[in-house]
């Protein structure tokens, strides 16, 4: 047995080598990113305050002016544009319907204004540019941050600052830059696997690697025990 394991622990160790290497310096870069990049940006609604004074609707008049007087499933007070706003969620409207709490006006083109206010507040009053509205995670904006759907704003300032925002939460959900999706995207690609699109085929891949891994440590410790010296052979060799 010992010539065939040890066969199979040198292939195993040749195929693999490559995954190990890649988890290692996968590593190595997760250390880094932790020191060079700063923590997620706090889930806290974003803004100056909301003038309570200037409310004139009450949250269930503000829900009988919605378009077929839907069931409203939640609702948000907000300041958008200085202005107190219920944000409305119901069954029925993938986006939320807004309703101006000061004069009754019902709005269902506010969300990307709020959510381009939230993005501009964060930055310290920047201008910013709205550039994509995800419904699904990508390389970029990974499943880590949970949160969808959510606009992705940049702002010109010479190194990719982008910020993704939720209107759901009121706040930032991902702030990055050029050198920080840098890291963050090699740490993706070479630690998940992030070059394979398909998250099945990557998922098995990831299996594949990671088992083949264990089974050469396996295969390493087998031999260990199997070619370590006898006692009874180093003592004849002693009394020799």
């Amino acid at each position: 047995m010992k010539p065939s394991i040890r066969k199979a622990h040198r292939w195993l160790g040749l195929i693999f080598s490559i995954t190990i290497l890649m988890s290692s310096g996968s590593g190595v870069i997760h250390t880094v990113m932790s020191r060079s990049q700063a923590p997620p940006p706090a889930t806290r609604p974003s803004g100056d305050g909301i003038d309570l004074a200037a409310i004139r609707l009450s949250a269930a008049e503000a829900s009988l002016l919605i378009p077929g007087k839907p069931p409203v499933t939640a609702i948000n007070l907000r300041s958008i544009g200085g202005q107190p706003c219920y944000q409305l969620f119901t069954a029925s409207s993938p986006a939320p319907i807004y309703i101006n709490a000061a004069t009754g006006v019902v709005d269902s083109t506010l969300d990307p204004v709020y959510a381009e206010e939230i993005a501009s507040t964060f930055l310290g009053g920047k201008a910013v540019e709205k550039t994509d509205y995800l419904t699904r995670f990508n390389l970029e904006y990974i499943g880590i941050f949970r949160i969808l759907p959510v606009y992705r704003f940049d702002a010109n300032d010479g190194r990719g600052t982008r910020v993704y925002v939720s209107t759901l939460t009121g706040s930032v959900t991902r702030l990055t830059d050029d050198q920080k999706q840098f890291e963050a995207n090699l740490f993706t690609l070479i630690h998940k696997f992030g070059f394979i699109p398909n998250k099945d085929l990557r998922d098995w891949s990831l299996v594949v690697v990671t088992g083949g891994a264990f089974v050469l440590s396996l295969s390493g410790i087998v031999l260990f025990f199997l070619t370590r010296p006898r006692r009874r052979s180093m003592a004849t060799a002693t009394a020799a």
